[in-house]
């Protein structure tokens, strides 16, 4: 079972979370956080070598997009060199039928995960409840989150929406803690609670932030000692990589794991940064009997072969989502699926259908602060334009936007209406006063809305002109 889609209910859910003074909280003052960090970390040396660094990083993911079919066969060739067993898939049924097969072949009972938005996507934690197997988020957000029964609000911090109150309410009701609002307390709870299912489990499940095709190898970049622990201490390691996530060289990898800290906590490096390059050899003690890549397709061919490719450049850094204004103002829940903010604005209607999706293109001031943080340079502002008028093109727009759009097409293209419409603005303006009807007044219900000048500049010229004759 997939992770249900509620992104035409964007509206509906964006009122909600308006509402929520507590989530008001948290998002505004996390994403705001990182937001600077960032900035004092990408361009700690210059503003030229933090530019020069996303250009560079840029440049790795469209040579690996370019590449990617060679790419693709190259890792796996490689990847099998080192021992690692590699499998594909095409959707959301046939990954998660490959974890739940190799979980039967290795007589896996419990699992133990690290941080994997893939796998959020596959919906591959309810497949294996389903299917009878203990499934453990071990990343501390992830953790919360799936003992609250929610699904991740951020990209990189799933947890953004919770302050730390609501936080501590959950360990105490699901995990009888003790009350306490020491955060460092709360960390140890959840240590000592975590640490017998590292040892117990039977498989980890990780996801890939990238895949190296030069050497076969699996990078992973995390903060916590929990994916270290997922991926070396259960006998089977199982790697779940979106073929997106190829890069073409070490030199390729070294550029992309400065940048992506630097987006997305603002760091230089994470406190983790391993290169995974096969199972336990004979010599060594420690370590996974099974390693296996399950490379993802799920919509991403799709995406390929259309003027969107450029998304799947995504490093899931999260920088837009810290950027955006209206993440910042409702979190990530109220886009409806995986992928909130400008990134999940742009991916959700390509992986789930535009029809299912409407709002979520206009979900955006297009300020440009998504493009101007992005890591890798995609040009979200363009694809959220070119989704809107993908919406025209499908019927899928509202029917009354279309209408005053048309009406606003025929008053600017000709002088003399052009000229009675700022006419009747001022005139209209000067019966109405503060008020405004309809979906101007959304604007003058928070801000006061600008006044008309007594002269359009046409007329202001005209006397200009005159004056000087």
């Amino acid at each position: 079972m997939t992770m249900a889609v509620e992104s035409n209910n964007f509206i509906a859910l964006a009122d909600v979370a308006l509402q929520n003074d507590d989530l008001q909280h948290a998002v505004g003052e996390g994403p705001r956080a990182a937001y600077y960090k960032r900035l004092d970390t990408m361009f700690a040396h210059s503003d030229e070598h933090g530019e020069f660094m996303r250009q560079q990083a840029a440049e790795a993911k469209r040579r690996a997009l370019r590449d990617l079919p060679d790419l693709l066969e190259k890792a796996e060739r490689n990847l099998k060199q080192n021992g690692i067993a590699v499998e594909w898939a095409v959707d959301a049924a046939a990954a998660n039928q490959l974890v739940l097969d190799i979980a039967r072949r290795h007589g896996v009972q419990t699992v133990t995960k690290s941080k994997s938005m893939l796998s959020e996507e596959l919906g591959t934690n309810h497949a294996m409840e389903a299917a009878g197997l203990r499934v453990v988020e071990t990343d501390l957000g992830e953790y919360i989150i799936q003992l609250a029964g929610e699904t991740p609000s951020h990209i990189v911090g799933p947890v953004m929406h919770k302050t730390k109150a609501e936080i501590r309410d959950v360990f105490v009701d699901e995990l009888g803690m003790e009350p306490t609002d020491d955060a460092e307390e709360m960390v140890a709870f959840a240590r000592r609670m975590l640490r017998e299912d590292f040892l117990g489990a039977d498989m980890g499940i990780s996801g890939g932030n990238f895949l190296i095709a030069e050497t076969g190898s699996i990078g992973l970049v995390m903060n916590e000692g929990n994916g270290r622990m997922c991926t070396s201490l259960p006998r089977v390691h199982v790697a779940l990589v979106g073929i997106e996530k190829l890069v073409d060289t070490v030199e390729d990898y070294a550029t992309l794991t400065q940048v992506l800290p630097s987006s997305s906590t603002g760091q230089k490096l994470t406190v983790y940064t391993n290169i995974i390059n096969g199972p336990r050899r004979d010599d060594e003690d420690d370590g996974p009997e099974h390693v296996y890549v399950i490379l993802v397709d799920n919509g991403r061919s799709d995406i390929y072969a259309t003027k969107y490719a450029e998304a799947l450049s995504c490093i899931r850094c999260g920088a837009c989502q810290n950027a955006c204004p209206v993440y910042r103002t409702m979190g990530g829940h109220a886009y409806g699926w995986v992928y909130g903010g400008p990134i999940g604005a742009v991916l959700t209607p390509l992986f789930v259908g535009l029809e299912n999706a409407t709002p979520l293109p206009h979900a955006s001031s297009l300020c440009g602060s998504c493009k101007q943080v992005c890591p890798v340079d995609i040009d979200l502002p363009r694809m959220l334009l070119d989704l809107r008028w993908d919406l025209v093109q499908a019927g899928e727009s509202d029917g009354r936007w279309d209408m005053a759009m048309k009406m606003w097409a025929i008053g600017m293209t000709s002088p003399t209406r052009f000229s009675m419409g700022g006419v009747a603005a001022r005139v209209g303006q000067h019966i109405m006063g503060e008020y405004m009807p309809g979906v101007l007044g959304n604007w003058t219900k928070h801000r006061d809305f600008p006044e008309f000048a007594s002269k359009p500049f046409r007329q202001l010229w005209k006397e200009r002109k005159r004056g000087r004759a």
